[in-house]
């Protein structure tokens, strides 16, 4: 018999939903590093950069579909803080075409 649940029953969940609250913290830390590392890569690309484009809004759209997930409807901190241009947020959600 587990005696915390016993005496506290809310006590089983409170781990658990520390957990959960742990993982998605880390899980959008990584996804807003990914998009910094992309966004460098964009910043420093030479050419026309449009493979390091496509990457940035790939990352910085998984990052805000992340947020969302957690609850944060609004981005314009982010964009704001990090930077994102505007040829990014243009184009997220694209699907590049593929060439046969």
């Amino acid at each position: 018999m587990d005696l915390i649940r016993v005496v506290r029953p809310e006590a089983g969940t409170t781990a658990l939903e520390h957990e959960i609250a742990a993982e998605r913290a880390s899980s959008i830390g990584a996804a807003e590093q990914k998009v910094v590392r992309a966004l460098s890569a964009l910043k420093d690309a030479s050419g026309d950069g449009g493979a390091q484009l496509s990457a940035a809004r790939e990352a910085v759209w998984g990052y805000f579909v992340q947020r969302e997930l957690i609850g944060f409807r609004r981005h314009a901190d982010v964009i704001r803080d990090l930077a994102i241009p505007a040829e990014v947020l243009a184009g997220l959600g694209a699907i590049p075409s593929r060439k046969s």
